[in-house]
């Protein structure tokens, strides 16, 4: 009771306690969430133009993005087609509606003509689109199909959202052009032309030892060009990757159980109580059950040439006798145990035809209602006609055969190599010679083979192969988990590259990672690791193990670049190269003292080249290279005139103009315009969008959810 009393009278002060406790829980998570977001925050993937992207949708998109690609696209893949598309069709959907652009159905119809005229079940008699056949199809899926029509009424709409960009994209292309003058100033840039003598100092005339560049140079030009240097945020890491893979007693494990099955072997029966003798390798007869059931890969039923045999072991395993083995030997990531089974002369190639006789119950020829008996009483039928007259068999494809990919080619297969036809058939093939004529069964049917033609038969063989790959144990992988543990901790309590360093690991770097990026350079599609190095609550020098399918990266994050202008660092591998040409340049032109080419020349152990019927359009100096700026300045000279020391993209150049040479006036430039206006209209559309997105307020938070 005391105890009671006591709480009584501080309940005041507990309901405090209490309330902070469960403020500083709610406080904790919302700093952990990055602050007080909404539920809108949390259903929304993007705002474009102040529109939502829901995530709900998006997901929906992306998913189903992925059903259509299967294992094509990765989950980032898919996310960034599905943003691409979400994107252009905000951005084109708010301009039209801006501009008030409707489409009529005049529009809509040539949409549909174009996306569905080569349906042949909207076509006529006469092969021409048929807008009522469309009509009658969409009466069809309204009455009968409710979830088809849905999905129709989605398709029109679509049509109509393509109409009127059609409609907007052609307002502005009508709009671009080229004028006469325009045209005329064209065909001038690329047949008036200039001959010319010139002196070359090139920059590897320098030596890098002789040029400075500091990075407060390096920041100058960043301010002075800061559109070339707009980066988004990114995160620069460091690695370690432990790789799983078998150890040296793994290779040795796997060689002597390979070797094991070589000899027959004793097994105690529980069921007869007695020992049981099982054939080994040397001494089976039933190969391919022997491979089967002790074979990480099928047993591969087919002869093949030398030039099919593993290049590193062909002239060994082409050489054995029949029932001869070889091996073990690793090759593939597998250690294998060859026998040679059988050799035979056999033709490399084969053109046959073939008229398949299906039966009832096949899969494939659901309309076949003739028994197996009936069909193979018509294939031996058609074999005993064809062996009369081989000329018909054309004619009885087209007429008998099941085989709708080529019964109307007189059911021609072309030609074909060993092993690219069922067993059945090849066998068939292989065994036969040119002109034969045979009925052979397969899980298609019956089939009625012409042999039209073969290669020259040469030596094949049939090898039966048990592999094992070569896989980590379990052992191995326990002492994996173990060394990379131990790395990970210690790494966390020292310094990263001293404890690598010391047990002898390799590091690997990886600057500039955006946030959506999915690829770490080594290792492959690792997004989680990405993810991570994004994570608000993730610092400079944290470390993280993560687990991937071939074992484990143990990771560090040394940097977090912010959005806005890259660093000196960053971009040093950009800038540096131009500010070394620049001081390159000014060491060049410090000697040059003289317009007289020939004296430039000899002071600088050169030569005077000479270039003829140089035009801007192609401005290339010969043994030079392009050099746009160069042959730009020269036009700009009088015959019989030197430059000034120029600098170019190869190298400081003193040039002197000899003639100019103008090409003749055109009587007219119309065709000149026209074509001018088609490439100025090219990609006019890709181009409109592109400017609309650089316009466009985006927030893309794609990064939380994938």
């Amino acid at each position: 009771m005391a105890v009671l009393n006591k709480i009584r009278q501080r309940s005041v002060f507990l309901i405090i306690i209490i309330a902070l406790a469960l403020f500083s829980f709610v406080l904790a998570d919302v700093i952990r969430n990055g602050g007080f977001s909404s539920q809108k925050d949390q259903n929304t993937i993007a705002t474009i133009n102040g529109e939502e992207v829901s995530r709900e949708d998006f997901a929906r998109q992306v998913e189903g993005y992925q059903r259509q690609m299967g294992a094509n696209a990765s989950t980032s893949q898919a996310v960034n087609q599905v943003w691409e598309q979400t994107l252009r069709e905000t951005i084109l959907k708010e301009e039209l509606e801006k501009l008030g652009i409707r489409a009529g159905k005049a529009q809509i119809r040539e949409v549909m003509r174009v996306q569905m005229g080569n349906n042949p079940a909207f076509r006529n008699e006469a092969g021409m689109f048929d807008e009522n056949r469309v009509r009658e199809y969409i009466a069809s899926l309204r009455s009968t199909q409710p979830e088809a029509y849905e999905q129709w009424l989605q398709m029109e709409e679509n049509m109509g959202d393509i109409a009127r960009q059609n409609m907007y994209f052609s307002m502005v292309t009508a709009g671009i052009g080229a004028t006469i003058t325009e045209a005329e100033q064209a065909y001038r840039f690329q047949n008036n032309s200039v001959d010319l003598r010139f002196v070359q100092l090139p920059y590897s005339s320098v030596s890098d030892d002789e040029v400075e560049v500091t990075k407060d140079e390096i920041r100058a030009y960043i301010k002075e060009n800061p559109s070339q240097f707009q980066t988004e945020a990114s995160r620069n890491i460091r690695y370690v990757y432990f790789e799983e893979k078998a150890s040296d007693e793994d290779v040795k494990e796997t060689e002597e159980a390979l070797n094991s099955m070589r000899e027959n072997r004793v097994e105690y029966n529980a069921v007869t109580s007695s020992n049981d003798t099982l054939p080994g390798f040397n001494t089976t007869n039933d190969y391919e059950d022997f491979v089967e059931a002790n074979s990480d890969l099928p047993y591969d039923d087919r002869f093949k040439f030398k030039n099919e045999l593993p290049s590193e072991f062909a002239d060994d395993l082409f050489n054995l006798n029949e029932g001869e083995t070889f091996g073990p030997y690793k090759h593939d990531g597998y250690f294998k145990l060859s026998k040679l089974v059988e050799t035979k002369e056999i033709p490399d190639s084969t053109k046959a035809s073939h008229i398949l006789v299906a039966y009832q119950g096949q899969q494939f020829a659901p309309d076949v209602t003739r028994s197996k008996e009936e069909a193979k009483a018509l294939a031996d039928s058609l074999a005993n006609v064809i062996r009369g007259n081989k000329e018909k068999f054309a004619e009885l494809a087209a007429e008998f055969s099941s085989d709708r990919s080529n019964n109307q080619d007189g059911g021609d297969l072309g030609y074909f190599g060993p092993g690219d036809m069922v067993s059945e058939f090849d066998n068939y093939v292989l065994e036969n010679n040119p002109g034969g004529v045979g009925v052979v069964e397969t899980d298609f049917g019956f089939h009625v083979i012409h042999i039209e033609e073969q290669t020259e038969r040469e030596k094949a063989v049939k090898i039966a192969t048990i592999a094992r790959e070569l896989e980590a144990s379990e052992r191995s992988r326990n002492n994996l988990f173990n060394e990379t543990t131990k790395f990970e901790i210690a790494a966390g309590e020292g310094d990263f590259t001293k404890v690598a360093k010391e047990g002898n690991y390799n590091i690997r770097t990886v600057n500039n990672v955006k946030a959506l990026d999915e690829n770490i350079p080594g290792v492959g599609q690792q997004r989680r690791i990405v993810q991570w190095a994004f994570e608000d609550e993730a610092s400079v020098g944290d470390i993280k193990r993560f687990d991937i399918p071939s074992g484990y990266v143990v990771a560090q994050l040394t940097a977090k670049n912010k959005e806005g202008l890259m660093t000196a660092e960053n971009a040093s591998s950009k800038v540096l190269p131009i500010l070394t040409k620049e001081k390159k340049a000014e060491i060049l032109k410090g000697k040059i003292n003289s317009k007289n080419l020939q004296k430039i020349a000899s002071k600088n152990n050169t030569i005077v080249q000479t270039a003829n019927a140089v035009n801007l359009g192609s401005p290339t100096l010969p043994g030079a290279g392009r050099e746009p700026e160069v042959v730009g300045s020269v036009f700009a000279l009088e015959p019989g005139s030197v430059s000034n020391p120029i600098a170019g993209n190869n190298g400081v150049y003193v040039v002197e103009l000899e003639s100019k040479n103008e090409a003749p006036a055109m009587n007219s430039y119309q065709g000149i315009a026209q074509q001018e206006t088609a490439q100025r209209r090219q990609n006019a559309s890709q181009r409109l969008f592109e400017a609309l997105r650089e316009k466009a307020e985006i927030e893309d938070n794609r990064a939380r959810f994938y």
